[in-house]
């Protein structure tokens, strides 16, 4: 599996090259591009389902075409180069592709991001519904990022980072099944609404149980928005 680090920037640089110019890739673009991730889609897949949809569409006779302005349109490609790489049986064995780069980080980075993360987590205005409130959490959480950071600064060494990832991810997971239980119904309906706009288009090229996966993202991601709460995630860094 390619460097963790690596696949979000690799697929959102190699889209806007095939674009023609810089994109701001949406919500749905980072939560499908997740989705991918953890299902274990190798990167060189995405790449090359990204490069046929682009060739396809390129050879449309019509100038009227739809644009290819997100990565839901690649959605059926990226699944078959998968698929493909794994009746092959090269997917685990493919090295990384050209271009990619090494993580590059050092200690006192790492520091500095869980001591931001924690410092906004402790300024964050969490919701409070039923008598369940996101705030103890938020708070022990942002002790737990600073222990973290001053565990690392005394050993002056750079953590595995496969296992602070996994630490960091554990802490996200546990923050938004509480910002999920502690927001509105109508407000979690309404996110979800808009999931389902923004899903529309691409639902007869992607399986139920993507979908439903994307769903979950979005509205992981839109909470975290609305109340301005960091990512944890290495990869913000």
């Amino acid at each position: 599996m390619e460097n963790y680090f690596n696949y979000f920037t690799e697929i959102e640089e190699h889209f806007q090259r095939r674009w023609g110019a810089p994109l701001l890739l949406s919500t749905l673009d980072w939560t499908l591009m997740e989705t991918w991730r953890d299902a274990g889609i190798p990167l060189e897949a995405v790449l090359r389902g990204i490069d046929t949809t682009f060739e396809h569409h390129d050879r449309r006779p019509s100038k009227k075409s739809r644009k290819i302005n997100g990565l839901g349109f690649c959605v059926q490609e990226v699944l078959t180069a998968a698929e493909e790489m794994k009746e092959a049986a090269v997917g685990a064995a493919q090295a990384e592709p050209a271009g990619g780069r090494p993580t590059g980080f050092q200690t006192s980075e790492i520091v500095a991001f869980l001591r931001l993360n924690a410092e906004q987590l402790d300024a964050a205005k969490l919701p409070e519904e039923k008598g369940i409130s996101a705030t103890p959490l938020a708070r022990e959480t942002a002790n737990t990022l600073r222990a973290i950071a001053a565990d690392l600064e005394v050993t002056k060494t750079l953590p595995r980072l496969e296992d602070l990832e996994r630490r960091l991810t554990v802490a996200e997971e546990k923050l938004f099944a509480i910002l999920l239980a502690a927001t509105p119904d109508e407000q979690i309906v309404t996110v979800r609404a808009e999931a389902d706009r923004e899903l529309a288009p691409y639902r007869r090229k992607m399986p139920a149980a993507q979908i439903e996966q994307l769903q979950r993202q979005y509205v992981h991601k839109r909470l975290l928005e609305k109340y301005m709460l960091p990512r944890l995630s290495l990869f913000y860094l």
